[in-house]
């Protein structure tokens, strides 16, 4: 996920093993998915070593596709930074994409967690819970003003979302957690110097944490999300390093534009990586195409499974993860020699191919997918 692994922190000799993640995985075996109150969003700010995002991206309907993103981060309890991070894909694929990403001062929180600050900067929450106001003028050349009003009920997979890492699992010592708001309506801009980008349209918010002791959590990243007029599709998906026996956990969704109607985990909803070219600048494994799988059940206990499968197409991005992190936590980040950690990003359009208590259905959509590399 897009700048999200940046900040993985710490680095472990110690070989767990699978046994020392529990993954959210098995709580969807008792409850798929439990439904997010606004109490749910509150910005956590722990004192520990973690990384906190809230992150925003968007489909207008003119055919820009952007995100917008806080992360949030406390170095082993010692020292916090904050950043804003936005960014425009251009319908012409020949028009280079606008990126920027900027340090952050003056940080605060309102007193219930829900609202975010800065110099520059803010992100509130409306007092129904169901839209959010993202603003920032920290960077001239982007100057955004966006509101994210659900659609859809947001939710977490499980129980609570969350993947615990521990030997003990009463005592964990490090947790990754997601929460969704998988459909939107966007309203707003980003005011660029050539002018405003209108991102009237669709979107999706993610709240992601990982709360964690200085160990890597995880060693590759798949993100993806697809919207088109009458679905939505997401999959998140982490694969750990080998001190966690390589373990794979995924979470995704499939929902209509107000409705929830199944979601799937690991091991039945995956992501393959079908075709590899690899990069010829590093030893990554750059995929060139992919297939995103859901296996669920609706709520009235119909068999559900989706399918999105074809060519990734050309990358329209290579994010060198180290070249964004601040430089007071890349110092401490590990893997920073060797191969460099990188996100590719892509954006194809595919067929959503659904199958719901034996009805088909088929609708093409807009993606955006993300393969991030770290160790």
């Amino acid at each position: 996920m897009f700048n999200w692994a940046k900040q993985t922190l710490g680095v472990t000799d110690a070989n767990y093993g699978p046994s020392a993640i529990q993954s959210v995985a098995e709580q969807t075996r008792e409850k798929a998915y439990t439904e997010l109150s606004k109490d749910d969003l509150k910005w956590e700010v722990m004192d520990s070593t973690n990384v906190e995002t809230k992150t925003f991206y968007m489909m207008s309907d003119e055919g820009h596709i952007g995100l917008a993103q806080v992360i949030y981060s406390n170095v082993m309890g010692v020292r916090t930074t904050a950043q804003f991070s936005s960014k425009i894909f251009y319908p012409d694929p020949s028009k280079p994409h606008l990126f920027s990403s900027d340090n952050l001062s003056n940080v605060s929180f309102s007193a219930d967690k829900q609202n975010f600050k800065a110099d520059g900067c803010s992100m509130d929450l409306s007092e129904d819970g169901k839209t959010y106001v993202i603003k920032s003028s920290v960077n001239k050349t982007s100057i955004v003003d966006l509101n994210f009003t659900q659609t859809c009920p947001g939710f977490v997979a499980g129980k609570d979302g969350t993947s615990y890492f521990g030997t003990d699992p009463q005592k964990p010592w490090g947790r990754m957690i997601h929460k969704f708001w998988p459909r939107c309506a966007v309203e707003g801009h980003i005011l660029t110097q050539n002018g405003p980008v209108n991102f009237k349209g669709k979107g999706v918010f993610i709240h992601a944490l990982q709360g964690m002791k200085p160990h890597f959590a995880a060693a590759k990243w798949n993100f993806l999300n697809f919207q088109s007029e009458n679905y939505s599709a997401l999959l998140m998906n982490f694969i750990t390093p080998p001190s966690y026996g390589e373990t794979a956990v995924t979470v995704g969704s499939i929902t209509s534009p107000t409705e929830i109607l199944f979601t799937g985990a690991s091991p039945d909803t995956k992501v393959e990586h079908t075709e590899v070219k690899g990069d010829p600048d590093n030893d990554w494994p750059e995929p060139s195409a992919a297939r995103y799988t859901w296996v669920g059940k609706t709520k009235d206990g119909k068999e559900a499974t989706a399918v999105l499968e074809g060519s990734l197409g050309p990358r329209t991005d290579r994010v060198d993860v180290m070249g964004e992190v601040p430089k007071f936590v890349k110092q401490i980040v590990a893997g920073a020699a060797g191969t460099k950690p990188y996100i590719y990003q892509f954006l194809p359009k595919l067929m959503l191919k659904l199958s719901i208590g034996g009805e088909e259905i088929e609708e093409e959509g807009q993606i955006l997918a993300e393969a991030t590399f770290i160790s």
